[in-house]
């Protein structure tokens, strides 16, 4: 057994002599019992041992258990030999990890062995040991071995546990010839293994639910620099790589400390989640907060964790960089093969990356940022040489204040936000090796800060690095086809370092209470004014700050077809350039939350906002439209459409008469002349239904004309929940003839609008059967996820100020789920409200709708109705 002293040491000595081999037998149901007393005792040990301690002490009582069960199933009277391989190979073994393991045999197995093995093998499952198994000949390990690296380094990780000796020294001294696996082949499939791991996460070390192992920076990249260590110089602990200049001290002290903040992390995740689990959901952060001591006083806890593993992970990420680097520069490469060109007296560059000429040039802190303008002035520098990737790394650590005191630096941030290259890989370096933090020491705030939401993917710093980032990718014409638009608009802005610095700022408030917009807003000021930017500039970066979230409210949760919402959307922005700019930057802003929620229903929502708002800066603010003339405008225009389909005028004038102005008002000629086709073509015997072939606002068009009766817009929408379709949008007029007129946009379950003919058929059918049914519909059980459960969001409802006289607006915010919708929907029903329109947003765990409502009698709601719908709706829906 291995390391039976710490073992010893540690735990209590029952576990040991009910295990020992001469003891008595040990049935399954003993051994799994006193597996589960040593688990109770593992957690309890969590507290005051070091965790490497308590990993070795379950992987030796793990080697005791395969020890107790080889001798009683008398395999030790074979030739076999019991292998640990992976991280039980290492001694570390999480409480709920997986027991990899290798039988290795003599070339031929009879049929006696094979029978034995299977016993065994299954009296580990019935123990509840989570075994991974491989039983193989010498020969059969090296063929697999040399055709997969994954089985190549799990028996680089190999330890005798049990059985024939002889067999695992005649395969040791086989793994270090060169026909096997070579350093820089070793090492060359390690890295390409683990970028196709970091491409899984989308490259980002930060998201807010991350994987322990696998995420960048993770426990993965810790073992990937052992390794390919280990493989080179055959070292068992990062201790050796420190005697082959390898690592520096304090480098290896640092990977240490960080190892051991992972490792406790996903210790406690596994008694958390009670199983074998590597990601850090949001339904276990708290407890696993808890278990580590950061206390469990709301949401405080999780976020001191959280902040703490996200520099974790940045500092292993950065040596995983920089020590892999290091080992193919200066132990694979040899120094005549590089290819060096002098930049000027300071800096050289060697292999394409930027290396200094002087070890002492860092006492100069202006030379880190004069570094990264170099990488924007060239476009052939692919990135920074590991060296001096040593030398930034402790002299960024030295700083006594942020680099942003130098006015030379605040020259060259500033050359760099206007280079047009300089928001490409210099920025992403200066974000991956801390650098934009060492100059602006407001950014450490929010690196690691949290955002406990489904709506938001990543920690405040990372976000907004996406927002630069999108920014700037509007700059660069390769990208003109992925957003036209904003391409558009960015390349003809002047200045847009405006439009960046509005980026950088735009969260930078957020985490220290009070309202982020304008906490940023007056730091972004600050910052344009002292790094020489003009007042008007300034104030524009200030203003685009402040209102960074006004256009994508605006768009999701306001009628952006009523010119009265236009005008007041309009006299807050004030000019022409004032939205070019906030268009770009709410765009930008919202594909970099959270890239799986971005669609086409979103874009368009925007983009419609965006000219309806330019369309009334050009004909000017303050010249309302005049109602009648729309109406009659769109009426004269739908008309003419009709009578091109050879449509009857009388039962045109027939159906107009039995509707009131909303909806010449709300809908566009096309819609209109569509409708009425319909209408007039399909009679009244049957509720009607359309689904628009062709998306519209990036969504699909539901429309639906159907004899008013109670429970109807809760009938309509209770349905398409259960076909998984996500509403957006609700238009809701009633006739004067007891009708009424719904139109929907919908979304299917991948945020697409609907596709499958087959499918449109099936709902469209649905819809009508749903409708024609007599007996007042009931509102099924509709469960809430268990995911969702972990989330509380206060119901509120709140009443806005509208443009309309006789209408009210209701915004209705609460926790996300199914049948939400046509609980409001009833709720209505049952306090005689009508709906006008409802504008469904929803952000991750939460909803929050918007609804346009009046009396049965078109009145808006006075003050006590308000109330008493306010009081029904939290009583419902809590």
């Amino acid at each position: 057994m291995t390391n039976t002293l710490v073992f010893a040491h540690i735990v209590p000595p029952h576990f040991i002599d009910k295990l020992a081999i001469n003891a008595d037998f040990l049935s399954t149901k003993d051994i799994a019992q006193l597996s589960q007393s040593f688990t109770l005792w593992l957690k309890d040990a969590f507290i005051e041992h070091d965790i490497s301690d308590l990993l070795t002490a379950r992987a030796v009582f793990v080697d005791a258990i395969l020890n107790k069960l080889w001798s009683q199933h008398h395999l030790d009277e074979y030739q076999i030999s019991l292998i640990a391989v992976g991280g039980y190979g290492r001694s570390e073994l999480h409480p709920h990890s997986d027991v990899d393991i290798l039988l290795l045999t003599q070339e031929h197995v009879d049929l006696a062995l094979e029978e034995k093995i299977s016993n065994f093998i299954t009296q580990l499952w019935d123990i509840k040991l989570d075994i991974g198994h491989s039983v193989r000949s010498i020969k059969e390990c090296l063929n697999q071995a040399i055709k997969e690296v994954t089985v190549a380094t799990n028996l680089l990780e190999m330890r005798q546990v049990s059985g024939n000796k002889t067999l695992t020294q005649q395969l040791m001294p086989l793994l270090n010839e060169e026909v096997f696996w070579t350093s820089e082949k070793f090492f060359i499939a390690k890295c390409k293994e683990q970028d196709a791991r970091h491409q899984q996460y989308r490259g980002a070390a930060y998201t807010l639910e991350p994987n322990l192992k696998a995420n960048p920076g993770g426990l993965r990249d810790i073992q990937t620099i052992a390794w390919v260590a280990k493989r080179h110089f055959s070292a068992d602990s990062f201790e050796e790589l420190v005697e082959h200049n390898y690592l520096y001290p304090n480098e290896f002290f640092e990977l240490l400390e960080s190892q051991d903040y992972l490792w406790r992390m996903r210790f406690a995740l596994h008694f958390v989640a009670g199983r074998n689990e590597n990601r850090l959901l949001f339904d276990y952060q708290a407890d696993v907060a808890k278990m580590m001591g950061f206390g469990d006083e709301g949401k405080a806890p999780v976020e001191r964790m959280m902040k703490r593993f996200f520099r974790i992970i940045a500092r292993v990420a950065e040596l995983n960089t920089m020590l892999l680097q290091h080992f193919e520069q200066a132990i694979i490469k040899k120094p005549e093969q590089s290819n060096v060109s002098i930049i000027n007296q300071d800096f050289e560059l060697v292999d394409k990356l930027i290396n200094t000429r002087n070890d002492r040039i860092f006492m100069r802190p202006v030379k880190m940022i004069e570094m990264f303008l170099i990488i924007a002035q060239k476009p052939g520098i692919k990135g920074i040489h590991s060296h001096t990737m040593r030398l930034m790394r402790n002299a960024r650590r030295r700083l006594i204040s942020g680099l942003i005191d130098y006015a030379e630096c605040r020259r060259m941030f500033m050359a760099i936000l206007r280079h047009p290259r300089g928001l490409g890989l210099a920025l992403t370096l200066m974000h991956r090796h801390g650098i934009i933090g060492s100059y602006l020491p407001l950014w450490r705030n929010i690196v690691g800060q949290m955002q406990f939401d489904l709506f938001h993917a990543y920690s405040v710093d990372e976000h907004t690095y996406r927002v630069i980032k999108n920014l700037h990718q509007f700059s660069q014409k390769e990208h003109n086809h992925k957003f036209p638009l904003c391409s558009n608009i960015t390349q003809k802005i002047r200045k847009p370092e405006v439009l960046y610095l509005a980026g950088f700022f735009h969260d930078i408030g957020k985490g220290r209470g009070g309202d982020h917009a304008k906490l940023g807003a007056v730091d972004a000021l600050h910052f344009c004014l002292s790094h020489q930017m003009s007042k008007h500039d300034s104030n524009l970066v200030a203003w685009l700050v402040e209102y960074h979230l006004l256009m994508s409210v605006t768009a999701q949760r306001r009628d952006i077809n009523d010119e009265n919402v236009i005008r007041s959307f309009g006299e807050i922005v004030r000019d022409e350039t004032h939205l070019n700019h906030l268009y770009c930057l709410t765009v930008a802003d919202m594909r970099g939350t959270n890239e799986s929620l971005w669609n086409n229903w979103k874009a368009n929502l925007l983009e419609e906002l965006y000219f309806n708002t330019l369309s009334a800066f050009r004909h000017g603010l303050e010249k309302p439209v005049e109602t009648r003339s729309k109406i009659r405008e769109n009426q004269q225009q739908a008309l003419a459409l009709l009578t091109e389909k050879k449509v009857d005028e009388k039962s045109i004038k027939a159906l107009w008469r039995e509707f009131s102005v909303d909806y010449f008002l709300r809908y566009s000629p096309k819609q209109i002349a569509r409708q009425c086709q319909h209408i007039i073509k399909h009679g009244r015997e049957k509720p009607l239904v359309l689904i628009s072939p062709t998306p519209y606002r990036g969504g699909t068009e539901v429309f639906i004309f159907t004899k008013e009766k109670k429970d109807t817009f809760a009938s309509i929408v209770s349905f398409l929940v259960t076909k998984k379709l996500s509403i957006h949008d609700a238009k809701i007029i009633s006739t004067k003839t007891g009708y009424t007129v719904n139109t929907f946009i919908v979304l299917d379950s991948r945020n697409k609008p609907l596709r499958e003919r087959f499918y449109t058929k099936e709902i469209s059918q649905g819809l009508v059967d749903r409708l024609a049914q007599e007996n007042s519909f009931e509102l099924p059980e509709l469960r809430v996820s268990k995911h969702m459960q972990k989330f509380k969001v206060p119901l509120r409802v709140n009443f806005i100020q509208g443009h309309t006289k006789n209408r009210t607006m209701i915004e209705i915010i609460a926790l996300d789920r199914p049948g939400l919708l046509a609980n409001i929907g009833q709720v209505f029903q049952k306090e005689r409200i009508s709906i006008h329109s409802a504008k469904i947003t929803t952000f991750g765990e939460k909803a929050d709708d918007v609804f346009t409502v009046s009396t049965m009698a078109n009145e808006a709601l006075n003050p006590q109705e308000q109330k008493a719908l306010a009081k029904r709706l939290k009583e419902e829906i809590d």
